[in-house]
């Protein structure tokens, strides 16, 4: 089985054994390299008779850009691994689909976001589920819970979190290491810089050329560079273009790029009726805080550290929110008096848990002030607010109001 060594069980797994049951198509959709191959075939293990095809080898990619209907036929359930690299599969699937409506008949990977690239000819609507895979979360990689958006919502502020052992160099090592496997299996720092580095060439080289027609691959390389030290901060366009001397539509055009293929992340502004002046401008966080990290060679600047932090938190966030049960969405806040907050998580009642990450060991009045505020905003709607830092333990900051240890993303329970 591919990339079985120091396997680590994926809380997707559950979810795509659900929608085998009751979907014609499944695709487990994310970046290279978090094992979207070896979730897919641990999840076939219980399917006898299942085909697989690897889009990687030379052989399958021909056969099936050549006869996409004969290379599509199976009795039974089929694995196409990497299916965006051969277009034309996608309107013979849609058509083997409409003929036979049974559930389980493909399961699909791809390294990007595949319903976004121009060169595919149609969708899947009501024939299809796709399950976002990241890199590993802190609880999948500690065999924690990995509960806490869950809890959050159903407890609010009655929530309570176990004092921690980590501290904020702890948290700083978790962030610079990431959560893809093979950064995690190479303990030495060198080598996991060159793993990072290997990475950030071979996307380069291959998925943003598979998505586009990129001549300049200096200018996305500076590109990656700059939004690295940008990371858990708002999005400035303007900033960029001209760090780059490139037109403002070609940033947004490349920044679009990088987030069909899973290296970036556009965290949306959320606003409400009683919330008229906020910002529009996103939050731009990379998927994944190691490479993050990586590219900014050394973390030692205080701005530079608070930026990583909330990187690596609204990473674990936007990965629970994949299992979750509560059907959440994640956004930011900021206003047009200065006031904002990082992480808004709103349900589909309108409840709203909002989040301010700390890199620091201890946590002041002054730290909860836009968390007030919001409070105010939004009186029964605001479920919670919780500041969370590099410290140890659970403190209170008023009615509704408490700090939290970070790794309470991961060791809570569900409720």
């Amino acid at each position: 089985m591919r990339d079985a060594v120091d396997y680590l069980p994926r809380r997707a797994a559950e979810l795509v054994e659900e929608a085998l049951a009751d979907t014609r198509v499944v695709i487990i959709n994310g970046a290279r390299q978090t094992g979207k191959s070896t979730l897919a075939e641990r999840c076939l293990a219980d399917h006898p008779g299942a085909v697989r095809r690897y889009l990687d080898d030379p052989g399958a990619r021909s056969s099936a850009a050549a006869d996409p209907v004969a290379f599509l036929d199976a009795p039974g359930v089929m694995l196409i691994d990497e299916v965006q690299r051969v277009p034309e599969l996608w309107l013979a699937i849609k058509n083997t689909v409409d003929r036979d409506p049974r559930p389980g008949r493909f399961l699909l990977t791809g390294s990007a976001r595949l319903l976004g690239l121009s060169q595919l000819p149609d969708s899947l609507p009501g024939r299809s589920e796709t399950i976002e895979l990241f890199p590993l979360s802190q609880g999948e990689i500690h065999n924690a819970p990995d509960c806490f958006v869950d809890a959050a919502f159903a407890e609010g502020s009655r929530l309570r979190s176990e004092p921690s052992e980590l501290r904020r160099k702890d948290y700083i090592a978790l962030a610079c290491r990431g959560g893809y496997p093979e950064a995690i299996r190479r303990s030495s720092p060198r080598r996991r810089a060159q793993f990072f580095k290997s990475y950030l060439d071979d996307i380069i080289s291959r998925d943003v050329h598979q998505v586009a027609d990129i001549q300049r691959s200096a200018d996305m390389r500076r590109l990656i560079a700059i939004l690295a030290a940008q990371s858990g901060g708002l999005l400035n366009y303007t900033r960029v273009s001209s760090d780059l001397g490139l037109p403002a539509s070609t940033v947004r055009e490349y920044i679009g790029l990088l987030e069909v293929i899973y290296l970036i992340r556009r965290i949306p502004a959320w606003s409400s009726n009683a919330t008229a002046r906020a910002v529009a401008t996103p939050k731009l966080v990379f998927n994944d805080s190691g490479i993050a990290a990586h590219l900014l060679t050394g973390v030692t600047d205080h701005a530079a550290i608070g930026g990583l932090i909330e990187t690596f938190v609204l990473g674990e966030l936007t990965r629970q929110l994949t299992w979750s049960q509560t059907m959440a969405q994640l956004h930011h806040y900021r206003d047009r008096d200065g006031y904002e907050v990082d992480a808004i998580l709103e349900d589909n009642a309108g409840r709203v848990v909002a989040i301010e990450v700390k890199a620091a060991e201890t946590v002041r009045t002054d730290d909860f002030r836009a968390l007030r505020i919001l409070q105010n905003r939004l009186g029964d709607r605001f479920r919670a607010g919780f500041v969370l830092y590099c410290g140890d333990q659970q403190l209170p900051f008023g009615a509704g109001l408490s700090c939290l240890p970070i790794s309470t993303l991961w060791t809570t329970p569900a409720s």
